[in-house]
């Protein structure tokens, strides 16, 4: 199999610009053949009614980039991040994608050594302004979601990878109480369940509902269902722990 289940065809909004360059670099001859308008396709391309490729490629593609970025944010690969990473592909599209996607990773570390931290710095920069221009907001906050997720791989979040986060989510126009909220999902405690709804533990019964309401909609799976079953699926993951992070203060509140 080549890329075409997982990441091959058209990439859509991305084909082009400060991604497209990367993606020329990452993927070779494959690319090549993108910009040349052939269709890569194989007997195991298949998606889910209503889901739009170029969308798909292209936000998995942006996921390897980023990823790349965050596992190296306190400067060191480490095992348990790139495996959280692995397992996502071989889970969802099979042995082959892992391998290949292990190796885009690889390419991608070796890129930011060549260039320097100054320059894939400023590509990193301009590539996020890519995809806050491509991707809806929700598809912004999936992608957030899952470089919080490689963060918490090694059960150790490390203020580097806080701070490259934060900068991240800023570039795609996101909040930056955003990831304090998506680190702390899966969380048990009473802190926790306040920190995912961005809400004091004062707050008052009145906007608790409110955050939760609008935490609700903003990560609504059928939000991210253009993305495919397997995005869909990571986030109704997502849109569960928020709404055990609300039961738990709900109980706490008696509400």
């Amino acid at each position: 199999m080549g890329y075409a289940k997982w990441i091959g065809g058209l990439l859509g909004a991305f084909a082009g610009g400060p991604i497209g360059a990367i993606a020329g670099y990452a993927l070779g001859s494959l690319y090549d053949k993108i910009k040349e308008g052939v269709t890569i396709v194989s007997d195991e391309t298949t998606y889910g009614e209503g889901v739009d490729a170029g969308q798909r490629n292209g936000f998995l593609f942006s996921l390897l980039l980023l990823a790349a970025h965050i596992i190296q944010a306190d400067g060191k690969i480490m095992h348990s991040e790139m495996e959280y990473v692995r397992r996502m592909l071989r889970e969802s599209y099979g042995t082959a994608a892992e391998a290949q996607g292990n190796d885009i990773l690889k390419k991608l570390f070796d890129r930011r050594k060549t260039i320097g931290e100054s320059e894939w710095n400023r590509q990193m920069m301009a590539c996020c302004t890519q995809m806050r221009q491509a991707m809806t907001q929700e598809q912004r906050l999936q992608l957030l979601a899952f470089l919080c997720e490689i963060a918490k791989a090694d059960s150790t979040v490390d203020q580097n990878e806080v701070s490259q986060l934060r900068l991240v989510a800023g570039y795609l126009g996101i909040p930056s109480e955003s990831i304090d909220q998506l680190l702390n999902l899966g969380g048990n405690t009473l802190e926790e369940a306040y920190k995912v709804l961005g809400v004091p533990a004062d707050a008052s019964d009145e906007d608790v509902r409110k955050a939760y309401r609008k935490l609700a909609l903003q990560y609504h799976p059928d939000k991210v269902a253009s993305l495919g079953e397997d995005v869909r699926a990571a986030a109704e993951k997502k849109f569960k722990e928020i709404g055990a992070a609300k039961d738990l203060i709900w109980q706490a509140r008696g509400l």
